[in-house]
């Protein structure tokens, strides 16, 4: 596995396949970035599925409302839910959209981001300073590339469980 320089500010994400190893930028979106842990910590992301992938550009996951696959799980629904937590402002930066980067996913509202966030397959400059960049995968992005697609997928991948480092 990855040396992992920070266990307090690295996510570890199990999905079908194996580990994907996340990295935060809690120096470049400290909210984001307490908000993914928040919500590891709390169980939410475990058993979500990933409800938007689409190949060549991004997997989106996180509807931690809607998105659990053992828990009332609704495809449709899927992707239109949060958190019980309030939305987070915007926090922009110079970091670009690249492979394996994450990013926070909002509606047209750019204070609207919640608990869903997309993985990025390529690089994708386009979102450039319209959408939050709060983490990067450092390891197991062959795992992320192996995600089923669809949008939704007819039969969804999930991540399996998410935790921070620092609890593993």
């Amino acid at each position: 596995m990855a040396e992992i320089k920070d266990p307090e500010n690295t996510i570890l994400m199990e999905l079908k396949d194996g580990t994907v190893v996340i990295e935060l930028l809690p120096d470049v979106a400290p909210q984001h970035a307490a908000r993914m842990k928040e919500l590891a910590r709390a169980g939410a992301y475990d058993n979500v599925a990933f409800h938007r992938v689409i190949e060549g550009f991004m997997a989106q996951t996180g509807d931690v409302a809607n998105g659990n696959m053992e828990k009332d799980f609704n495809l449709r629904r899927a992707g239109t839910g949060g958190s019980d937590l309030p939305h987070l402002p915007a926090e922009f930066s110079k970091l670009p959209h690249d492979r394996g980067t994450l990013g926070a996913a909002r509606s047209q509202n750019p204070n609207s981001a919640n608990s869903q966030f997309f993985i990025n397959f390529k690089d994708n400059h386009f979102l450039n300073g319209q959408y939050t960049v709060y983490g990067r995968v450092i390891e197991g992005m062959a795992h992320v590339d192996a995600i089923t697609r669809g949008e939704p997928p007819a039969a969804p991948d999930r991540m399996v469980s998410v935790k921070v480092a620092a609890d593993a």
